[in-house]
């Protein structure tokens, strides 16, 4: 895996942890694109953060600071080490906590929001964690939320001050673009 482009253009990330489903560089590749301006002076929230790729991506584009979280010990060593690779720890915070004790911690009002959830968390548990992060003001207003899911899954209920915006497809991944 390497960073696509921006300032840390073609930096490559570390091993990926074990039990983490990164997503693919032509996904975040297609994804970033698709985003165009919306990712420069973003201020970016990367949840289930895994490596980090697609929050240090955006910073790697102009994104202005980003906040990574993950519960997971060695994926939170991982993306430390990829921002310090990538030369943006200047621009990070990341931590180490589980996704729906972090919304409820307050990090912050965001521009654009990223999340890869395991593909085992679905129905009524994701839903549940898209209605928290709707109510907890996470997302500016027009701000962007990026979900990843497995192509073959349903689609979740998304909270009714948000619209569909576009969905993306990659190999067995659908990235599903909504906005606040």
């Amino acid at each position: 895996m390497r960073i696509i482009a921006g300032t840390a253009r073609g930096v490559r990330l570390a091993a990926v942890p074990d039990g983490t489903r990164p997503l693919a560089d032509r996904a975040r590749e297609g994804l970033f694109s698709s985003l165009g301006e919306a990712v420069s002076g973003a201020a970016v929230l990367d949840l289930f953060a895994g490596t980090g790729a697609v929050g240090i991506e955006a910073l790697s584009r102009g994104a202005a600071r980003a906040v990574f979280v993950d519960s997971s010990a060695e994926a939170v060593r991982t993306i430390r080490e990829n921002l310090g690779r990538a030369k943006l720890t200047d621009r990070a915070h990341v931590h180490r906590r589980d996704v729906r004790k972090a919304l409820h911690a307050d990090l912050g009002r965001f521009d654009l929001v990223f999340l890869d959830p395991p593909y085992a968390l679905g129905g009524a548990d994701l839903d549940s964690l898209l209605a928290d992060l709707a109510a907890r003001g996470t997302v500016t207003e027009g701000g962007l939320i990026v979900l990843t899911r497995e192509i073959k899954n349903s689609t979740p209920v998304i909270p009714v001050d948000w619209r569909s915006d576009r969905r993306l497809s990659y190999g067995d991944a659908a990235v599903l673009v909504y906005r606040a």
